[in-house]
């Protein structure tokens, strides 16, 4: 659930309250649910099994959730403090301390000690002090968690100085030296965390390297004797070791089996050192969001070299729930009276295998670990509750996941010995979790196999022989792979691509994320397989698509989720400014729900196509030079100057120049873009076609010197191209201009737009390569373009620039598939296009921009528009239609008709 659904939810619940729709003693639940607490929970806090209060009518005491009452009394702050100084609140650690009596609410986060005092309507705008019931803490909504940042920051300060004592820039290129500097650095990380989370004795591994001199000198031996003091069962050891050595357990689990070179320490390295133990808890420090924010903190530019982002927990749940968790939850509501089906949920739960193959820090294994040992302790409470019950006794609870059965890849050989380290973390935290709990769990110590996690190309390995899929496995692949555009890749990523490609071309102009889609799609192929990534929304927009999906389709797979473009937040240091889509792939038949998700809602769906629509048809459009219906004209981009910007005026530079040589009219032209033609905004420009022209302008001083620094400009290009055009600095580059008039298209518009703002141009009027232009137009091709038809089309197939879909030629304009039509309705649709245009010209007073801005277009026009509709929709069918799915079924399916007529 995200934060506007839960917004609407409170500010809805508030309403019904307020119209006495929803009794008092139910707002607790419902506030709980708005949140997106699971329905199951919830019924049994509200049916008493859950709750603790003795005055369950009025109070709600939830375990380590909430402590809610109802006020009966005038005094709310002496209430409220009188709940937080119960024992019980401690002891049972519970989170959110609320009393209202439905004039003022009151609230208290035990966590972060924060306080609520509103009036009761107004709780919908402070709906985000509760965001930590639907996983998102505060730290992860507001910005970074303090206690990630300050240990982030200090150990990336350590590193530095290690670096600078010792390793000049040769040796830390040295693969076996980065990759022992970096086990150190992990070793480190758990040896902190372990002496603040009851591993080891509070502050034990702090005490015992402050015992080193001053000067640093003996610290790294102490260091490499303790390493392998934590390697050695207590029989094993030295039986004269110090005492503050020999006090440290055993951990073993790999994680100091291997001897290392630790590195030398100074004076200050060593004062940061112990700093980092007495000055920061540990305990509080998220290893999901630490160790990204850590790796960033310690190499931030290889990060953004490889194309990765660091992904933030709300995202991984936007994963997570629809690829697996949803359905455990699903299945645990229907058998939750069956003790023997929970049972076998429990045992299914032993067989997942999550495989992450561009695991970075480990982030999406981490979460995902922690939901399924938090599902695992729902469905265990469940059983027990079932056998009290029935019997009166209770068996001994214990969990069938371990972390070894989780799998990851990662390039960066640092990011995968945190992830391997974050998933020890993770496991001792839900340790604590389950004895809190169930007062019982298995020891964190000795450590145990830490996942299946890698350091290696992702591309150029086998899956299977990571992760291998046995009988009654189920495997979840998912993650973030890194993106980089066709543009932007280097040799080494361009040759990955090369070879998944199998030296198809394809290849040339492909993200290097769908490397990972293909894998993936031969990984699940005949297993109990699902996978499902976030990535740039590229790879479902145009020429993209059929690059991405093509061979996916054909190897009989689906997507089954997918969740529309968003902008990304996360918790890197520098947070990543991308637009992404998160895809889910199933073999065909594997699911009968599909879902398509937004920001603001999830929408059950027939099918999705590629381009994440809604619907049944599944096609793949290519680059066609030429278009598919044969009835439209040629398109063609504006002309391009390549001027640097010297053959451009702006409205005062163009009156200038005509007042001292009114001539001059004859080589000035008014220019159009996109912005310009969209916005009304005037400029002109110098349009030299013929030698009587020419000798005018080069008479003219200052349209002279700007011909004179076009040439300068393209002289000094690097581009072998521009060079050629310093032989013609009078004139644009390349000129697709012809003296007609013509229509003119938007290169890029917005989603917001009902309809693609285009216009008939005169043929004294340039257009620049920022816009398309079509030079033997009608008014036919006019009203079909002009069509709600058509923009669903170009909203579904064309790339996008930012949020708005970006217009192509190509793609957009050459595959748009036309159905045969009579005489008559050509003329309809040609006075309904006529229509159109003598509308607009009765609100010469506003631009394009505001003549097709959904909020304020004029009647009239709108009108106007839905005659056109009406008309061009009786071209593709007989009936109206209320769905955009349903156009874009008919287009998709008539342009398959098309191409197989033309085959």
């Amino acid at each position: 659930m995200n934060i506007v659904q839960i917004e609407e939810n409170v500010k809805q619940l508030i309403h019904k309250i307020a119209q006495d729709e929803l009794n008092q003693q139910n707002f607790i639940y419902e506030l709980l649910l708005a949140y997106g607490h699971r329905n199951q929970s919830i019924g049994r806090v509200r049916n008493g099994e859950r709750n603790l209060a003795e005055d369950k009518e009025n109070s709600v005491f939830w375990k380590r959730q909430i402590y809610f009452k109802i006020a009966k009394q005038d005094d709310l702050h002496g209430l409220i403090d009188q709940m937080k100084n119960e024992k019980r609140t401690e002891s049972n650690k519970i989170r959110f301390l609320i009393v209202t009596d439905f004039k003022t609410l009151l609230a208290v986060d035990t966590k972060t000690q924060d306080t609520l005092d509103v009036p009761f309507g107004d709780l919908a705008k402070k709906f985000d002090f509760f965001l930590p019931w639907a996983g998102m803490e505060k730290a992860v909504y507001q910005g970074e968690n303090p206690a990630d940042v300050k240990a982030a920051e200090k150990l990336a300060k350590l590193f530095d100085e290690i670096k600078a004592d010792n390793f000049d820039e040769d040796h830390l290129n040295n693969k076996d030296n980065l990759h022992q500097l970096n086990i150190f650095l992990s070793r480190l990380l758990f040896c902190y965390f372990a002496e603040d989370t009851e591993i080891f004795k509070d502050k034990q591994f702090t005490s015992a390297i402050s015992k080193s001199n001053k000067d640093g000198s003996d610290l790294s031996s102490l260091i490499t004797r303790l390493f392998k003091v934590l390697n050695q069962a207590s029989e094993d050891r030295e039986t004269d070791l110090p005492d503050y050595l020999a006090d440290f357990p055993y951990v073993n689990g790999g994680l100091f089996k291997d001897d290392i070179q630790v590195p030398k320490f100074t004076r200050k390295s060593r004062r940061i050192l112990i700093e980092c133990g007495a000055e920061l808890d540990w305990s509080d420090i998220n290893p999901d969001i630490f160790g990204s924010m850590f790796q960033a903190a310690v190499d931030p530019q290889q990060r953004s070299d490889d194309g990765q982002h660091y992904t933030s927990v709300p995202n991984i749940m936007k994963v997570i729930e629809p690829l697996f968790l949803r359905d455990f939850y699903e299945e645990l509501e229907l058998a939750q009276d069956n003790p023997k089906k929970l049972l076998e949920i429990q045992q299914r739960l032993g067989k997942v295998k999550i495989f992450d193959p561009a695991c970075g820090s480990g982030n999406f294994l981490i979460i995902a670990y922690k939901e399924l040992r938090k599902f695992e302790m729902e469905l265990l409470k469940r059983i027990k509750e079932l056998e009290i019950e029935k019997t009166g006794q209770l068996s001994k609870p214990f969990s069938v996941i371990q972390v070894c059965q989780f799998y990851g890849i990662e390039l960066d050989d640092f990011a995968h010995e945190i992830a391997i380290l974050s998933l020890w973390l993770a496991e001792h935290q839900m340790n604590i979790l389950f004895k809190d709990e169930f007062g019982d769990a298995s020891p964190t110590l000795p450590l145990k196999q830490s996942g299946h996690i890698i350091s290696a190309n992702a591309v150029q390995i086998n899956w299977d022989n990571i992760c291998k899929i046995q009988k009654n496995d189920e495997c979840y692949i998912l993650g973030n792979p890194p993106y980089k555009g066709a543009r932007k890749q280097n040799e080494s990523q361009k040759n990955d691509l090369k070879m998944i490609f199998d030296d198809n071309p394809d290849y040339k102009d492909s993200d290097y994320v769908i490397c990972w889609l293909k894998k993936a799609s031969w990984f699940i192929q005949n297993k109990n397989a699902k996978f499902a990534f976030v990535t740039t929304d590229s790879i479902c927009q145009g020429e993209q698509v059929a690059y991405a999906w093509r061979d996916i389709y054909l190897n009989g797979q689906e997507i089954f989720f997918a969740y529309d473009s968003f902008d990304w937040k996360n918790n890197a240091k520098d947070q990543a400014g991308v637009s992404c889509v998160i895809v889910g792939v199933c073999e065909k038949d594997k699911t009968n729900n599909k879902y398509i998700y937004s920001e603001k809602s999830k929408n059950k769906v027939i099918g999705i196509s590629p381009y994440l629509k809604e619907s049944n048809n599944i096609i793949f459009l290519h680059k066609l030079d030429k278009p598919i219906s044969k009835i439209l004209p040629k398109m063609v981009s504006g002309s391009m100057a390549r001027d640097g910007g010297h053959l451009f005026l702006n409205k005062s530079e163009m009156e200038d120049i005509l007042h001292s040589n009114p001539e001059c009219k004859k080589v000035i032209r008014a220019v159009f873009g996109t912005s310009e033609f969209v916005s009304g905004k005037e400029r002109y420009c110098i349009w030299i076609d013929s030698e009587e022209k020419l000798a005018i302008a080069l008479n003219n001083p200052k349209i002279k010197k700007r011909i004179d620094d076009v040439k300068k400009f393209r002289e000094s290009s690097t581009a072998k191209t521009t060079k050629g055009y310093a032989s013609i600095p009078h004139m644009f580059a390349q000129r697709a201009h012809k003296n007609v008039t013509y229509i003119i298209i938007p290169k890029v518009s917005t989603d917001k737009r009902e309809y693609l703002p285009l216009g008939f141009m005169q043929k004294d009027q340039i257009i620049t390569d920022l816009a398309f232009g079509i030079y033997d137009a009608d008014l036919f091709t006019f009203g079909i373009l002009s069509s709600k038809m058509h923009n669903i089309w170009h909203k579904t197939v064309s790339g996008r620039l930012g949020k708005g879909p970006r217009y192509s030629s190509d793609i957009t304009y050459n595959n748009f598939p036309i159905p045969t039509f009579t005489l008559s309705q050509k003329e309809k649709i040609e006075n309904a296009a006529m229509n159109i245009l003598a509308t607009r010209e009765e609100f010469l007073d506003k631009s394009i921009s505001e003549l097709y801005d959904p909020e304020s277009m004029p009647v009239k026009l709108k009108q106007a528009h839905t005659e056109l509709d009406n008309l061009v929709s009786t071209l593709y069918l007989k009936k109206s239609l209320k769905f955009e799915y349903e156009y874009i079924d008919i287009l998709f399916n008539l342009y398959n008709s098309m191409v197989d007529k033309n085959d």
